[in-house]
């Protein structure tokens, strides 16, 4: 079976907005079913996606349950209504895999050095193995500094999420790693993502048209 090209999309700050935690001073996922929302654009963008043939998939790092924000419950509730507000433009995210680890997790048994918290590439590894996808042809979407190293490692194109700033190069690891792309939000990477297609295809049509033609005798 042929393998097939996927998207993997990095969740929060990519599909709904990041939510500030007054009582923990932090910014971070949602912690409530009330606090999750999709981000304008988003079921349109996935669509996009969808039409252009790619396995959407979600990789997210959520490691919630570990620091004992929220209960084991809540993702189940979030993807159902993920799924309902997506389903207003007829657009479906495949699957979703989650890291529910952290180093320093609350929970002893979500406690780990894991190979599937990103930026280490496993969960987009274990997608390809179990849903018979081409990493080389797939695309790592992500508003975070590890998305971008996940997707690299991984073999992936990759599309940053925001403004790729300066000082980011003392973080990223290798310190020369830099996004294929970069978008404002995943409407934008969806239609970058759409026209790398058509500049692939063309160059792909041009490279074939140059081709030497074999008479035969």
């Amino acid at each position: 079976m042929e393998k097939r090209p996927a998207v993997f999309l990095d969740r929060d700050g990519v599909i709904n907005p990041l939510i500030y935690h007054r009582d923990h001073g932090i910014v971070d996922s949602p912690f409530t079913l009330r606090q999750f929302s999709v981000l304008p654009g988003v079921p349109h963008a996935i669509r996009l996606l969808n039409d252009l043939g790619f396995v959407v998939v979600i990789a997210s790092n959520q490691p919630g349950i570990a620091k004992g924000h929220f209960e084991p419950e809540l993702i189940p509730k979030i993807e159902r209504k993920m799924q309902t507000a997506l389903r207003q433009t007829g657009a479906h995210v495949y699957a979703t895999y989650y890291c529910l680890h952290h180093p320093e997790a609350t929970l002893k048994k979500y406690r780990s050095n894991c190979g599937c918290r990103k930026p280490a590439p496993g969960l987009l590894i274990q997608a390809a193995k179990e849903l018979n996808l081409s990493l080389p042809d797939s695309y790592m979407v992500g508003d975070g500094l590890t998305d971008v190293e996940a997707g690299s490692a991984a073999g992936c194109m990759t599309v940053f999420i925001g403004r790729w700033k300066a000082e980011y190069e003392q973080f990223v690891t290798p310190s020369d790693l830099r996004p294929d792309f970069i978008a404002k939000d995943l409407l934008e990477a969806a239609r970058l993502i759409q026209a790398n297609l058509t500049s692939m295809s063309q160059k792909a049509r041009t490279g074939a048209a140059k081709l030497p033609q074999v008479v035969l005798q």
